[in-house]
């Protein structure tokens, strides 16, 4: 356990030498969440509510939404897929630990290196400009924070999957480009999912992509409360669970993969 805590404190750290990327993110997260500030309020009008949120909840739920984006965001499916392509990811294997457990390690480090130097000091400047609402309870902040782990968990696990199809496409840029339009759409986003049709919302539900944004935001926003917290913890736990079936089969085959180029 300690290689892969070293990792964490490496990526942290390389993410610290060059902060200054993240700081003017935060200007351009800002000018997004402006953005769509703006456009909310000239659709609600002068609505009270629409599916159930507020104008204020709705302003809060943008900016959750994309402050968590910082955290669980990552591209540790390009970093494998140009490992792949240059041939390091042979030495990599060969070395004292999980070749994925060490690539979700430096994610995780670099999203704590944004959680704590982008999310937190971004939605402090954004609260400044835009009303939003935080709530006071500590269950709510505590299962929103569980919640935030498993939408890394989970996105994460796309990307380890994504860049695994490297090693049989070759040349997955266009599968990676299509995920990331992906998860940004149907994740919750873009729009909440509780707005799509009803027909893509039951189509929605069969897919791991609203326990990354749309849950953890929605939380927060108490778009969810009581039991709806709950049920939704653990569909992104089963999710997190779910998702390391197909991880472990195409990783196997994978090395299979590997194999056979070597030979």
């Amino acid at each position: 356990m300690s290689k892969y805590l070293e990792m964490i404190r490496i990526r942290f750290l390389m993410m610290l030498a060059y902060r200054t990327n993240y700081y003017s993110g935060i200007l351009i997260y800002s000018i997004n969440i402006g953005a769509y500030y703006f456009l909310w309020s000239a659709i609600y009008g002068g609505k009270e509510e629409i599916q159930g949120l507020s104008v204020l909840q709705m302003t809060t739920y943008i900016a959750v939404a994309w402050m968590a984006r910082a955290f669980y965001f990552n591209n540790i499916d390009r970093e494998i897929a140009a490992e792949i392509k240059d041939g390091k990811v042979a030495i990599e294997m060969i070395r004292p630990y999980n070749y994925l457990g060490m690539k979700t390690m430096q994610g995780l480090g670099e999203g704590l290196f944004r959680l704590l130097f982008f999310s937190v000091p971004g939605m402090f400047i954004v609260a400044l400009i835009f009303p939003i609402s935080f709530s006071a309870s500590l269950s709510t902040w505590l299962f929103f924070f569980i919640s935030l782990g498993f939408s890394f968990i989970i996105n994460t696990q796309i990307n380890l999957l994504t860049g695994i199809m490297t090693f049989f496409l070759f040349n997955n840029t266009g599968l990676m480009r299509a995920k990331r339009v992906i998860i940004d759409l149907f994740s919750g986003l873009l729009l909440p999912i509780s707005f799509y049709p009803l027909w893509a919302q039951s189509i929605m539900a069969y897919l791991p992509f609203q326990a990354i944004s749309y849950i953890p935001s929605m939380i927060f926003t108490e778009g969810f409360v009581g039991q709806e917290i709950a049920n939704a913890v653990m569909l992104q736990a089963m999710w997190a669970v779910l998702l390391l079936v197909p991880i472990s089969l195409l990783w196997t085959l994978a090395k299979k993969q590997l194999i056979v180029q070597g030979g």
